[in-house]
């Protein structure tokens, strides 16, 4: 049985639902690796952020920005249109999520808390941080499931499925991001996996209005995918990379973003 049979009988909303619980328990292994390792170690965790940045570019291309230029090509407008407004509307989405929603980005002093003044606690902005980057991956997953009921070549079942399955191998590094810094400092196995768990629960919800938003709307596909595009490539710009390169030796971060583009273009490729 191939890797789309599971979902060809599905409707596009149930087809993203399924492909949404998957990234989030992705998300959820990532923060379990706190039951397994008492700290974890930091040359890693920023090749696993480098790897998931590789990831997010790749899927921001071959998953949605070529089939959204396709189908505006296809529609017979131009073809540059609705990839340009909606990368940048995307893009412009999370600026103002992330100077309006308070959060802390992994690896930060709470004196460094983004957004509006708040008292809240360290692990609830961690929550919220890694939350942020996951409203764009659930739409992303969602839009691309909605895109194929529409039965434009460009959309097909497999590339949707590939790219929920790229989005959940970068989910991983970012439940360890949350839960890793909370059971260092103290809290509990437990409460540190149900921190770094709950950054996930949130792309089930967006990958389930990306669906329902397109499937009523074909006019909004295109746009709607750019827009997704381009508020993965915010988080990557404005994160991950920094992230993954905050210490001395950006060479294994590097390596691991090559390697994190590769992984998703081959699957893209391999199964759309």
């Amino acid at each position: 049985m191939g890797l789309t049979d599971g979902f060809a009988g599905l409707s596009p909303v149930a087809q993203a639902f399924l492909a949404t619980m998957f990234t989030w328990s992705v998300t959820a292994a990532g923060a379990a690796v706190v039951f397994i390792f008492g700290t974890v170690n930091r040359r890693v965790l920023h090749a696993m952020l480098g790897f998931a940045a590789g990831v997010m570019i790749a899927a921001s291309f071959w998953s949605l920005l070529a089939p959204a230029i396709a189908m505006a090509e296809k529609d017979g407008g131009p073809a540059w249109l609705p990839a340009v407004v909606g990368f940048l509307a995307g893009g412009l989405f999370l600026w103002g999520a992330d100077k309006l929603l308070p959060h802390l980005h992994p690896g930060l002093p709470v004196g460094q808390v983004e957004g509006l003044p708040t008292r809240w606690r360290k692990s609830v902005l961690l929550v919220l941080a890694i939350t942020l980057h996951n409203i764009p991956e659930g739409l992303a997953v969602g839009v691309a499931f909605g895109a194929v009921a529409h039965g434009l070549e460009s959309a097909t079942l497999g590339g949707a499925v590939a790219l929920a399955i790229g989005i959940g191998l970068q989910n991983f590094p970012e439940g360890t991001a949350v839960a890793a810094p909370l059971r260092l400092e103290g809290m509990s196995r437990g409460r540190a996996f149900w921190y770094g768990q709950a950054s996930g629960a949130v792309e089930p919800v967006a990958g389930v209005i990306g669906a329902l938003a397109v499937l009523e709307m074909r006019s909004l596909l295109p746009y709607a995918l750019s827009f997704a595009a381009g508020a993965m490539i915010f988080v990557v710009i404005e994160e991950l990379i920094p992230a993954s390169q905050a210490e001395e030796g950006a060479d294994l971060p590097t390596a691991a973003a090559m390697a994190g583009f590769a992984v998703m273009m081959f699957l893209d490729v391999a199964l759309g």
